[in-house]
Formats: structure tokens, C-alpha cells, sequence
């Protein structure tokens, strides 16, 4: 799909700034590297110059850690980025993002339920392997998200407060179902539960990579085409009927691919609120509200800041490092009420029916 010429400047920007957080992210850590130093490390590994005997270690870190977190970081960023963009357009509000009508919440009981109960059970016993987490992530967070629509669509029709209030309740009993789990288990996965809940990039791996990374291109590749879908879909259903949308398969679709893509990343990374929130609110208030451009613009200021994120947990109580969702919290919680109240006092912040 061509891109508006107004918004190349746009795009040109925020790929210029991932790749600096990118650059900046492999840089900095427990283990720093100057960009010069970063650089040739990274012509070793190409095979681009020589492997020097000194630089194993450095390369190593570089390769077998660094890379994959920077990797993993920037694609659930770009996922989570999306995936508001996604909920925000097929419920016509700004305050809805994916971990606000309990996908996250359910695909960390899913997820759960695979620490407590163990991969030798789910794993090779049971014929899921290495995929265990992400498919019952995945169905965690999908039966929590029709759930949520189940309750919010009780009565016909879908008003966003409603929807929240559904959220709420969805959440909530994902987390006592994670809570009992985490109760009963054993005490090192107890931890690994409660670490996990909070957001963290610290067991990335290539493989994680590589599932995410399926997941989000898939993920994105189909978002691109329900672009003109979503903009018919913000002046009313029954235009977006009249203009060939059916709106029943469109919500079931994105409610399909929205839960893939956050409940893989979710499933390998934890649990990681507001970034789904602010990313497409912010883009929608300086630039544009077209989802041709909020979708792409969405992944690459998604990926930007979950990079910067990232760098700053692993700074500010150095050499220990913050849980990613306790930031992304600190800073998303107060947007989320001033976009809000904002709503509020615009009036009536929108209904999906």
C-alpha cells in the first residue's frame, strides 16, 4: 500500500529514531559498549574482519544476550503499538488498548498455568514443545477477550464504559486465576510468575525471537490490510456497511489478530501495560488519524519506545534492573487519565454497536 507523500517526513523521522534507540539500546546496559567498540564487535560477528581471541567474551555478551533483548524488545513494542491502534479503531475510542480488556490478563493465566503445570507436561509429553507458552497464551488471552465483548454485549450495544467496566471484571479474575496458581506453586516458579507479571526482557532468546517475530509479521501484514476497513469503520457501522464493511467479521478478525500478536509477545515477555495506549494516541493527536498511517507509525514509535524503556530500566537502579511494566505504568497511568477526563469533558467519548 502506497504511503501518503505528507507523511514521509513522518516515517523518515521515526525510523531514524529507532534505529538510534536501537543503537543506543545494544550500546547500554551492565555490560556497555562504545558505539566504536559496538560496531567492530558487530563486523566480528558478520565476519566482516577478523575474530580476535580477546573479543570472546564481549562477543558473546553482544550476541547471545544484547542482541536477542534488543530484538525481542523492539518487536513487542511494535506489536503492542499496533495492537492499540487496532482496539482503538474497532471500538471508535482513544482509551481503549489491549490490556484493558483483558488480553494481557489472559494470556498470563495462560501462560501461568504453563510455569505452575511444567512443559513436561504441555511441552514434549504433550506434543507442544517450545510453542506451549505462546499457544496457551494465546488461548488465554483470546477467551478473555471474547468474554470481555461477551459481558459488554449483553444488553446490544457496546458503549465504552461498559466495555471497561467488562474489562475490569475479565481482569480481575485472570489475576485471581494467576494469583491461585502462583500460590500453589512451587516457590522458584512462584517467583518466576510474579518476575514475569511485572514485564521483563531479561530471558530473551533467539528462539523467543523468532516466535515473536512470526507472530508480528503476520500480525502486521494483516493490520496493513484492514487499514481502509478501519476508516470506514469511524464513521458508523452502518456506513462502514453501506461502503462494503461488515462490521461483525471485521471485529472478529481483529479481535483474532490482535490476541495473536499480544498474547505471543506476552507470553514470552509478561505482562506490559499503556505503551498500546499512548503510542497510537500520541500519533493520532500530532499527525494523523488515517489507520494507513497509524498502523505502520504505530509499530515504529512502539518499537522506539519500548527500546528507550528498556535502556531506562536497566539504568536506574543499575546494576540491578527495573521490571519494563512497572515503568511503562509510572508513565502510562497518569495519560490514561488525562486522556480520560479529556474525553469526558468532549462530551460523550463514544459507543461500539
Amino acid at each position: 500500500m502506497s504511503r501518503p507523500p505528507s507523511f514521509r517526513g513522518t516515517f523518515t523521522g521515526l525510523t531514524v529514531a529507532l534505529v538510534a534507540s536501537v543503537v543506543l539500546s545494544a550500546a547500554l546496559g551492565g555490560f556497555s559498549f562504545t558505539p566504536a567498540r559496538l560496531f567492530s564487535l558487530l563486523r566480528q560477528i558478520a565476519g566482516l574482519s577478523p575474530a580476535l581471541p580477546a573479543d570472546a567474551i564481549e562477543r558473546n555478551v553482544l550476541l547471545s544476550l544484547r542482541l536477542p533483548r534488543v530484538a525481542l524488545t523492539g518487536l513487542t513494542g511494535a506489536v503492542l503499538g499496533v495492537g492499540g491502534t487496532l482496539m482503538q479503531g474497532l471500538f471508535r475510542n482513544p482509551i481503549v488498548e489491549p490490556g484493558m480488556i483483558g488480553t494481557s490478563a489472559g494470556a498470563a493465566l495462560g501462560a501461568s498455568l504453563v510455569f505452575v503445570v511444567g512443559v513436561p507436561v504441555l511441552g514434549p509429553a504433550g506434543g507442544f514443545g517450545f510453542f506451549a507458552l505462546p499457544l496457551l497464551a494465546f488461548a488465554g488471552g483470546l477467551a478473555a477477550t471474547l468474554l470481555t465483548l461477551r459481558i459488554a454485549s449483553a444488553f446490544g450495544r457496546v458503549h465504552v464504559f461498559t466495555l471497561l467496566l467488562a474489562g475490569i471484571a475479565v481482569n480481575a479474575l485472570c489475576a485471581a486465576g494467576t494469583g491461585f496458581l502462583s500460590y500453589v506453586a512451587r516457590d522458584p516458579q512462584a517467583r518466576n510468575i510474579t518476575f514475569w507479571s511485572l514485564g521483563t526482557f531479561t530471558t530473551a532468546s533467539w528462539g523467543a525471537v523468532a516466535v515473536v517475530a512470526a507472530a508480528a509479521t503476520l500480525g502486521l501484514a494483516a493490520a496493513a490490510r484492514e487499514a481502509r476497513a478501519l476508516d470506514a469503520l469511524m464513521l458508523g457501522e452502518d456506513e462502514a456497511a453501506a461502503l462494503g464493511v461488515e462490521p461483525t467479521r471485521l471485529t472478529t478478525r481483529l479481535l483474532v489478530l490482535n490476541t495473536l500478536m499480544v498474547g505471543v509477545a506476552t507470553s514470552m515477555v509478561g505482562v506490559i501495560a499503556f505503551v498500546g495506549l499512548v503510542v497510537p494516541h500520541v500519533l493520532r493527536l500530532t499527525r494523523s488519524s488515517s489507520h494507513a498511517f497509524l498502523i505502520p507509525a504505530s509499530a515504529l514509535l512502539g518499537a522506539t519506545a519500548m527500546e528507550l524503556v528498556d535502556v531506562a530500566a536497566r539504568l536506574v537502579i543499575r546494576p540491578a534492573e527495573l521490571p519494563v511494566g512497572i515503568l511503562t505504568a509510572v508513565v502510562g497511568a497518569p495519560v490514561f487519565l488525562l486522556i480520560l477526563l479529556r474525553a469526558q469533558r468532549a462530551g460523550d467519548p463514544g459507543a461500539h454497536g
